[in-house]
């Protein structure tokens, strides 16, 4: 798949202006994209959608094909007359501007989407009641077992994972799951029309974004939660033992970002079970993913070639082994049932040459981090910008790094396996490489992506406003504390503005409406 030469800026939405706690696809977001088409740039992408479970992660969501409740836009459900002006303002916590608190977000939000619900399902009209039966109709598939779960969760007291309820809902014995479905229709209603509003919200910023020249760029993770409707509904797919606990689970080994690996502990796939099926469970992700967005960066594509796969009791990624994944033949069923497919690998990490193969075989972008170029990493020469294909995918950093003035000024501790004479020399030659003095170097890697050969350079908003460590997105490894940074629109100030789009129109990197 090759992509025209383009740049684009990484934010999540969670990361959006806003005076209720956590960004929204409201007024907000269309501004951010106004943003980006005020700078010509050509990508919008985002993190997964979708809603977030244990630490607020996106990539440890209750479903992989739900969207995130507290991205809906609760002005826009004032606009359709699902609430009123004096329901948002009854209760209004002061916020923090600069961050999510997720608990106060939740306690103040989901009140008041419960509200939104019941008053559309008293009230709606014929119209807007039939769009949303026709949303519920196409989208059974998942959304009768996500409603069910959540209310589920809810009914639990929202923290038991799914295999400690009682046995016959956990097992899905069909009485039982008839009994709950008509114990919880009122939660269940709630539940669908949150993501009716969701979705419809979404495709609205997106054909705003379109007609700017703007395309969506997601994500999708290559494991689920274990504590998810995905594995609730389908445990034949997932490597558990009899009780719906986990019999191995998903890690990486020791690496840049943790000398002892990263634990995410994620169930495995039963990769036989889902090949006798066709891979019709992930033919069905990657469909639902691209009614979301136009390009998809396949996380932790090197998974797909072999994953690592850790013992269910350890309590770190370091004993673990490399085993096999489904290779070529999960994109040949995929590529078959959906064509061509604007993938973009994530190939950070331990990189083999069959995982290279694998990314060549099918004409998919890898990526790179500029981060990574001056330094020890072992993919240290592939990321030096001399050696850049045209078909990569270049970064100042991603959500997993520091920011840029962040990676620039840091000490080396608790953030990452470099040592103090490592940071030494990995700055000293990173200034004779860009011919810098180390001067606003947010900007100098900017320029230094931009100016590249490859097709597509993405840069996350942090490293745009030349903001440090206190801005980061993640600390892989870090069990809380993460996903929480916030923007102010006054930080997008007209210098801002004028200085990338100048650098986008400089590279020959100009979007705009075709």
């Amino acid at each position: 798949m090759n992509f025209p030469r383009t740049s684009g800026i990484l934010l999540h939405p969670t990361s959006l202006p806003g005076k209720f706690g956590i960004g929204e696809l409201g007024p907000e977001a269309y501004r951010f994209a106004d943003f980006l088409a005020d700078t010509q740039q050509g990508i919008w992408q985002v993190l997964p959608l979708g809603p977030t479970g244990y630490g607020d992660s996106p990539y440890q969501c209750f479903s992989a094909l739900a969207g995130n409740p507290l991205l809906v836009s609760l002005e826009r459900l004032v606009e359709i007359g699902d609430l009123s002006p004096g329901d948002l303002t009854a209760h209004l916590p002061s916020f923090p501007e600069f961050h999510v608190d997720f608990g106060w977000v939740i306690q103040y939000k989901l009140p008041l989407l419960k509200k939104a619900a019941e008053n559309f399902h008293v009230r709606a009209l014929l119209a807007r009641r039939e769009n949303y039966e026709e949303f519920c109709r196409q989208n059974a598939s998942w959304l009768d077992d996500y409603a069910l779960f959540i209310a589920l969760k809810e009914a639990h007291g929202g923290e038991a994972v799914w295999n400690k309820w009682n046995r016959d809902i956990a097992a899905r014995q069909p009485d039982a799951l008839a009994r709950v479905r008509k114990r919880l229709a009122a939660e269940i209603a709630i539940e669908k029309y949150v993501q009716y509003q969701f979705f419809k919200q979404w495709s609205e910023l997106k054909t705003y974004c379109h007609e700017r020249g703007i395309q969506m760029m997601g994500d999708i993770p290559i494991f689920v939660a274990h504590d998810s409707a995905d594995v609730w509904a389908y445990p034949e797919l997932f490597r558990l033992e009899p009780d719906g606990s986990l019999s191995a689970q998903a890690g990486v080994p020791p690496d840049y970002f943790s000398a002892t690996g990263q634990l995410w502990g994620n169930p495995l796939y039963r990769w036989n079970v889902m090949a006798e099926k066709g891979y019709s469970w992930w033919i069905e992700r990657f469909r639902s993913a691209l009614q979301l967005v136009d390009i998809i960066r396949l996380d932790h594509f090197r998974g797909f070639e072999a994953y690592w796969e850790v013992p269910a009791g350890e309590t770190t990624a370091i004993n673990g082994r490399w085993v096999k994944g489904p290779g070529a033949e999960l994109f040949e069923a995929v590529q078959n049932a959906l064509g061509d497919l604007p993938i973009v690998a994530e190939t950070l990490g331990v990189i083999t040459p069959e995982v290279t193969a694998l990314r060549d075989r099918f004409g998919f972008p890898g990526m790179g981090i500029l981060q990574f170029s001056f330094g020890t990493d072992p993919q240290s020469p592939e990321f030096k910008p001399h050696n850049f294909r045209r078909n990569f995918v270049v970064y100042t950093g991603t959500h997993d790094n520091d920011t840029t003035i962040g990676w620039w000024t840091s000490q080396g501790v608790g953030d990452s396996t470099r040592t103090a004479e490592n940071i030494r020399a990995e700055r000293n030659f990173t200034r004779k490489y860009l011919g810098t003095d180390g001067s606003e170097m947010n900007w100098v890697l900017i320029r230094a992506n931009l100016a590249s050969v490859a097709d597509m350079a993405i840069v996350p908003l942090q490293d745009v406003l030349g903001l440090g460590s206190e801005a980061r997105m993640n600390l892989p490894a870090r069990p809380s504390g993460n996903w929480q940074w916030r923007f102010t629109a006054s930080q997008l100030t007209p210098a801002i503005r004028e200085r990338l789009r100048e650098m986008v129109q400089l590279y020959d990197r100009t979007s705009g409406p075709s």
